[in-house]
């Protein structure tokens, strides 16, 4: 319950600049100001740089686990066993990946969530 506490408290305060940035809408900039730039920036890198990056982990265990299976576990029957599961759940992984990256890109298309596809209209009010 403490980590609960702790966590939302960060989170809250984390992203109430977010709700005092909407004040630059009124102006059309609808960057987020240096805040938006930051999580445009994670999310770039997560997309760039660590989903590639735990697609290709997953690739090796799997490759790990065919040397254990094919090469290494010759006559020793634990090493194939091992080399078998790494195999069997290195696929699980990729399809799970795969699946979860397939609903995300459907909910997005189904929705105009697209980042190719994202046109924000912002009425200005008229200020005397």
């Amino acid at each position: 319950m403490q980590f609960f506490k702790t966590s939302a408290s960060f989170l809250t305060i984390f992203l109430l600049p977010m709700a005092v940035s909407a004040q630059g809408l009124a102006d059309g900039n609808v960057s987020g100001g240096p805040l938006g730039g930051l999580l445009f920036t994670i999310l770039g890198f997560i997309n760039t740089v660590l989903i590639p990056f735990i697609f290709g982990i997953g690739f090796l265990v799997f490759v790990w686990g065919m040397f254990l299976y094919f090469i290494f576990g010759g006559a020793n029957d634990e090493s194939k066993k091992n080399g078998k599961s790494l195999m069997i759940w290195a696929t699980v992984g990729f399809v799970m990946m795969i699946i979860f990256w397939g609903v995300i890109r459907l909910v997005a298309t189904f929705t105009g969530l697209e980042l190719e596809n994202i046109s924000i209209f912002v009425p200005r009010t008229p200020i005397y």
